[in-house]
């Protein structure tokens, strides 16, 4: 049976873009494989579910027809009135002339209907990082340049596994087909099978001479420089997906990198929701008559009016200062008014306190 990817999310069909990529963080924080107690079959199916309602096309195909052709978890299945024979991997058997005859549901249906029923996908590995980052970047957004060391397509034949001016040539292997056929013996007769040649990768040529780096895969293990786009308003723990910029495999796909931000705290400001807070300190005798007070805001300087007779622990909105979300909007900056009491007072205004007091103030 076809995933239901919105039970995978934890979300309606009527979703918005907002509610699917916030079910897709929270749960691929939880999940991750690089975390205590992550899942990482599971980790790599939320992916895929996020993988097609994040984008409209892939979407739409799949509220339409109940899958999407491309999907890494529909297989083979897909291919024949929609039912997935994946599921069936397990050893069967029954009891013919006094033998017990076993076989395996998974190899039978592969034979029948294509091997591919039971092979996903092949791509690169999934990789994941972490960055750490300062408040005001996790805010405004930021761009870094980080090196990696992971397996990338070769930068010396950029992939093609051939020697500089090098010819490709037919592979021998697969007669230039890219695959290898095989005939298979089955208690309902010979079958024949199919699988991508393991020597040209399923490109049905190869170099006439093969590449000094790579030995004619077309990757190998090296430093890699990625370009990551931090987002407006990123919450600390949240991650970035970046399809295809895993792991590389010969003759296939690259995998996915995961980055997971770090934001440090700052010693000014936090943060709830789209909101920023601080505290800010006034005399007592600004709270008493009112005063206008400059304070630092991650935008910079902002003047400030205090009304007269503001009390401790009230809280002082300053519209349009916040976290940066949907649209260009933004939250606000909520000063919290701490008034700082004299320690000491001299002779004069302790008269004058005195004076206040008899007015009854």
């Amino acid at each position: 049976m076809a995933k239901n990817y919105y039970d995978v999310l934890g979300i309606a069909k009527g979703a918005s873009e907002a509610e699917i990529k916030s079910a897709f963080r929270k749960l691929a924080q939880k999940y991750h494989p690089d975390k205590k107690g992550g899942d990482e079959a599971k980790f790599k199916e939320i992916s895929e579910a996020y993988s097609v309602l994040s984008d409209k096309t892939k979407r739409a195909q799949y509220d339409t027809y109940g899958q999407y052709a491309g999907a890494q978890g529909q297989g083979g299945g897909a291919g024949f009135g929609g039912f997935d024979f994946s599921g069936f991997q397990q050893a069967s058997g029954f009891n013919f002339n006094g033998q017990n005859v076993e076989f395996d549901l998974g190899d039978m249906f592969g034979d029948i209907f294509g091997s591919n029923v039971r092979a996903q996908a092949k791509r690169g590995r999934d990789i994941s990082i972490d960055l750490e980052l300062p408040f005001k970047e996790a805010v405004f957004g930021s761009e870094r340049r980080v090196l990696i060391s992971k397996i990338s397509t070769c930068a010396t034949c950029s992939g093609t596994g051939a020697k500089a001016g090098a010819k490709t040539i037919t592979c021998a292997t697969c007669a230039g087909k890219g695959e290898i056929h095989e005939s298979r013996n089955s208690f309902f007769g010979t079958f024949s099978t199919a699988r991508s040649c393991p020597k040209c990768f399923g490109k049905g040529q190869v170099p006439e001479a093969l590449c000094s780096s790579c030995d004619g895969s077309g990757v190998r293990k090296q430093q890699e420089e990625v370009h990551i786009v931090i987002p407006a308003g990123i919450d600390h723990g949240e991650m970035i997906r970046m399809p295809g910029k895993g792991e590389a495999a010969p003759g296939a796909s690259a995998g996915d990198l995961y980055v997971k931000l770090h934001v440090r705290a700052d010693k000014q400001f936090t943060r709830e929701g789209h909101n920023l807070l601080m505290t800010m300190n006034v005399k007592l005798t600004e709270a008493l008559l009112g005063t206008t007070k400059v304070i630092d805001t991650l935008d910079g300087a902002e003047s400030v009016v205090i009304p007269s007779a503001i009390t401790h622990g009230e809280v002082i909105r300053i519209k349009g200062r916040g976290v940066p979300y949907a649209r260009g909007a933004r939250g606000d900056l909520l000063a919290r008014v701490q008034i700082d009491f004299p320690k000491k007072l001299s002779k004069k205004a302790e008269a004058l306190i005195h004076e206040l007091k008899g007015e009854g103030v």
